[in-house]
């Protein structure tokens, strides 16, 4: 019988292995972007960003496990509900930026804005999604430390990578 905390274990893992291969796309996605004449925004807090995603995973996994963590129950479940529609929004938002899609600020001059799929309603829906996801998967096995500290790191990160963005698609100066 697999325990809950395996079962998390497990999730954890499979999203660890999603977001390699989200890099392996945002690699291919970036090189026809520069191959189109794409410039690169904010370099410099890049490294913050990998550094903070990657120890969010290993923080959920090991707060669970070293901690022991009990499954919530309840809210467990709404917390489960609630990254898998986050994940959904995600994936929305890569699907309407097609090969435009990478981890890094490219813009390729001349190239209009995307202001489909989620973009319609919202200027940022993946960052949207990436904070619903950092609160809502520690939660979903009571790692309630990490989703505190997490949640307030990347905050902190999108505060800098929006106004980045934003400023190298010409919707705010830098």
């Amino acid at each position: 019988m697999v325990t809950s905390t395996a079962a998390y274990l497990g999730l954890v893992a499979l999203v660890a292995c999603q977001r390699i291969a989200e890099l392996r796309l945002s690699r291919g996605n970036a090189g026809k972007a520069f191959a189109r004449g794409g410039i690169e925004h904010g370099r410099g807090h890049f490294p913050a960003m990998a550094v903070l995603h990657t120890a969010f995973l290993g923080s959920c996994a090991l707060e669970v496990v070293v901690l022991r963590r009990p499954f919530p129950g309840a809210l467990g479940w709404i917390a489960l509900s609630v990254f898998l529609l986050a994940q959904g929004l995600r994936y929305w938002a890569i699907a309407s930026l097609g090969d435009r899609w990478n981890v890094r600020v490219i813009v390729v001059p001349g190239e209009q804005r995307i202001v489909g799929g989620p973009y319609r309603f919202l200027r940022h829906p993946n960052y949207l999604a990436v904070a619903v996801e950092m609160v809502a998967l520690p939660l979903v096995h009571g790692a309630f430390l990490t989703a505190i500290v997490f949640s307030t790191l990347n905050a902190a990160v999108l505060r800098l990578r929006i106004r980045v963005e934003e400023a190298a698609l010409g919707l705010r100066r830098a």
